[in-house]
């Protein structure tokens, strides 16, 4: 009898995969009832990750956004679930314990079923705490394996941590193929071991498209006994992101799976919604190259959802590497070059560093290690000169133990800095908290929200809290949303608002003004104009508070400024316009002079 396979949507991830900022809550409820209308989803996955800290950088709350996102899809039973990293719950270092515990308790309440949770070091200690917590919620406990490809991660240490974890008491099991690395017939036989020794647990497998492995990977692990997949949708399927749902449940349905049926009508109307949120802002954020597979990843084994970060890192270090060069009398380095040196040297870093799986937060770590060895080196210096505070916190065991063995140049550091190995369970050093905060609150005369909701967002992201309190966040993440449209060339928009006008007609001000000229938008945006009038066949009406010559404000063209007359008694009108077109809004109609 053939068995089913179900189809997960990582919309979230999706978007936190290929740019800075997810869709507002607005977007995300305009979208919800069309993609339940796919009808091939039997889960979303919705919050988790960064969502909350990007919700708070918009100055927007991220409760309500949890609560209003999720809703749609709890009414017609398609579960929800999120991704917390343990240790670290929702930011990128650790949590106490009963921050932890309260996570969960908001997020059942918010709507949130499944909590998947994973440690970058695949420490079963720290996943301890994010099973017991999430079935004492409520919620299914689905608990992540960190995957990578090394020696030592084989089949037999991923079991080790698989059978702690279900003695905590985990529901299911999800392999975290976080770089896409995972090759894939080792995963189908870590999915086979998992169902031979657990037929009760449920294995769901995620899996990047960065470096090519992954649909092979999808119907390997398919093979072995995986209930569901992750998939993800145009425009942002493929790429260093996920593959699509059309690609695998085509090939799932052909290898003789029962696969649900994609209503295509509503694929598309998706699929143009989600392109509408990028054009709206989102692209701003996006890298040109998230859209690009790489062999290049199947080496150094990056997650292909930090390549826009590191880019954006080696760029700003390029220019103070070739200066140290011009000024060894050697050739600069394109970036390029460059890439694949710091690729390289990730390869030497990373079991040096006693392979850390590369995901959130130890791929930063690794990252920026590799980074400042090759900016070092490239002027002459030696290596591991500049290892920051939170990559030595990870070296001596304080967020978990690592799964290899540091080398001893590695211990020397530690010895010289007179340092010392921390043995015990990383949560044991991060005490419980919430009174402290529960006290601030207090003091600022905040509500703690409905469900402790708004306490738990100021004890897990205390500093970007404040700002979206204090409304620093919304003028911030604005001014930088301006910046970001003009270095890409987009039209300013400036609103003002619309003053009453009479009504007139096209042809009544074609004979007043028969020189006029029709405005051609360069391109489709929102048009806005300045009045400087200097003929006085075009003068304000008598009494208009309009002066002569005044500028009011100026339309934004891409190829420059335009100066534009409004032909009804010198007011202001706001109007849109596509390329080519007459402005026209309400039978009024502005001119260039």
């Amino acid at each position: 009898m053939a068995r089913e396979i179900k189809f997960s949507l990582l919309y979230r991830d999706m978007w936190q995969s290929s740019g800075k900022y997810v869709p507002k809550v607005a977007m995300l409820k305009e979208i919800a009832p069309v993609i339940i209308e796919m009808g091939c989803f039997d889960r979303v996955e919705t919050n988790g990750g960064a969502f909350e800290q990007v919700n708070l950088l918009f100055g927007e709350n991220p409760n309500k956004a949890v609560r209003e996102w999720t809703a749609p899809f709890n009414k017609v039973g398609i579960q929800t679930h999120m991704l917390e990293r343990g240790l670290n719950a929702l930011r990128m270092f650790p949590v106490p314990d009963d921050v932890r515990a309260l996570m969960a308790k908001v997020k059942k309440a918010q709507g949130t079923n499944i909590m998947r949770s994973f440690c970058g070091l695949n420490d079963h200690r720290n996943l301890k705490g994010s099973v017991i917590h999430a079935k004492e919620a409520g919620m299914i406990a689905q608990a992540a394996l960190s995957i990578t490809y090394s020696p030592i991660h084989t089949v037999e240490y991923y079991m080790g941590v698989v059978d702690k974890v279900v003695e905590y008491g985990a529901d299911e099991i999800c392999l975290k193929d976080m770089a896409g690395i995972g090759r894939p017939a080792f995963l189908g036989r870590l999915v086979k071991a998992i169902k031979d020794k657990y037929p009760h647990i449920k294995v769901q497998y995620h899996g990047h498209s960065g470096p090519g492995f992954s649909v092979a990977s999808m119907l390997e692990v398919a093979r072995a006994g995986a209930e569901y997949i992750d998939v993800a949708m145009e425009p942002l399927s493929w790429g260093k992101i996920h593959p699509d749902v059309i690609t695998i449940q085509a090939m799932l349905k052909d290898a003789g799976f029962l696969v649900k049926d994609i209503n295509m009508n509503a694929y598309m109307e998706a699929r143009a919604l989600t392109q509408k949120f990028i054009d709206d802002f989102l692209g701003y954020w996006i890298a040109p190259g998230n859209h690009q597979m790489s062999s290049l990843l199947v080496g150094c084994g990056l997650p292909g959802g930090m390549m826009g970060s590191m880019m954006a890192d080696l760029k700003g270090f390029q220019g103070a590497i070739n200066a140290s060069l011009r000024n060894q009398g050697k050739k600069e380095l394109d970036l390029n070059t460059l890439v694949v040196m710091l690729f390289q040297e990730v390869e030497y870093v990373w079991p040096r560093l006693g392979y850390p799986p590369l995901v959130t937060p130890f791929s930063q770590y690794v990252k920026n290690t590799a980074l400042m060895n090759l900016m070092h080196m490239l002027k002459g210096e030696p290596r591991w000169k500049t290892i920051d505070k939170d990559t030595m916190n990870m070296i001596l065991g304080k967020m978990g133990k690592l799964p290899g063995e540091l080398a001893p140049e590695i211990k020397e550091i530690v010895k010289q800095k007179g340092l010392e190995f921390y043995e015990g369970v990383p949560q044991d050093a991060f005490p419980d908290d919430l009174p402290r905060y529960i006290k601030m609150m207090e003091e600022e005369g905040w509500d703690r929200g409905q469900d402790d909701e708004e306490l738990f967002e100021f004890a897990m992201h205390e500093t970007q809290y404040r700002d979206y309190k204090s409304g620093i966040a919304k003028q911030r993440f604005e001014k930088e949303l301006e910046a970001n449209r003009a270095k890409a060339g987009a039209p300013i928009v400036i609103t003002r608002p619309v003053v009453e006008v009479p009504a007139f007609n096209t042809d009544k001000i074609l004979a007043k003004y028969p020189d006029a000229k029709p405005v051609h938008a360069t391109v489709k945006g929102e048009v806005i104009w300045q009045v400087d009038v200097a003929d006085k066949s075009s003068a304000p009406a008598e009494g208009s508070d309009v002066k002569m010559g005044q500028t009011l404000c100026h339309i934004q063209a891409f190829y420059g400024m335009e100066e534009i007359i409004c032909p009804a008694d010198g007011k202001l009108v706001a109007v849109t316009a596509q390329q080519g077109q007459k402005v026209v809004k309400d039978e009024i109609i502005a001119f260039v002079q």
